[in-house]
């Protein structure tokens, strides 16, 4: 990675063993699975991690981070967030770790060092409070075209990626594999 190189950081957080809260842990796992991206590209499942990601978000320059969001939209629909509406849209009482995310990202700006850019890819859930390690179908259905936009994203960014082929797999295992069996 060259010095004038953005660091870019995709962080996918919430929760999978709630239904569709996992929906930003399950994208990041998808993309280290399909592509393999440039150096100044890091994918971290952040789950509900809250403050221990002020260290990775801190590094980066460029923050994509990806969740499910309560933004009065129909379930399904996908929001690209900055600013105030990034705020709004993370503070909703119900989530399992919304709240820890604002924390986290205050925490960075009291210290000095939050990235100049940031944009959540939101998407509004069905549910996110029945215990399932599935999506939803509609969320399910739904992944392709955040992580569509995601990559858009990176490629904005500065950032590059290529299709994994058997010469470049992922290595990152997933311990809690989604269970589509339930969307079937």
């Amino acid at each position: 990675m060259s010095d004038t190189e953005k660091r870019i950081l995709i962080l996918g957080v919430g929760n999978i063993l709630f239904t569709d809260e996992g929906f930003g842990v399950r994208i990041v796992e998808e993309l280290d699975q399909k592509y393999e991206f440039s150096s100044n590209v890091t994918l971290v499942d952040g789950g509900t991690l809250g403050l221990k990601l002020m260290g990775p978000i801190m590094d980066s320059d460029y923050l994509i981070l990806v969740d499910i969001v309560l933004n009065e939209g129909q379930p399904g629909d996908i929001f690209r967030l900055l600013g105030q509406d990034l705020n709004k849209a993370c503070s909703f009482v119900n989530s399992l770790h919304q709240t820890d995310l604002l924390d986290t990202l205050a925490h960075c700006k009291l210290i000095g060092d939050v990235p100049d850019d940031v944009v959540l890819y939101g998407i509004e859930p069905v549910d996110y409070k029945e215990m399932s390690a599935s999506l939803t179908p509609e969320l399910e259905a739904k992944l392709p075209e955040v992580m569509e936009v995601v990559l858009k994203e990176v490629e904005a960014a500065g950032g590059t990626y290529a299709f994994r082929t058997e010469k470049n797999p992922a290595m990152e295992k997933i311990y809690v594999p989604r269970d589509s069996s339930k969307n079937s």
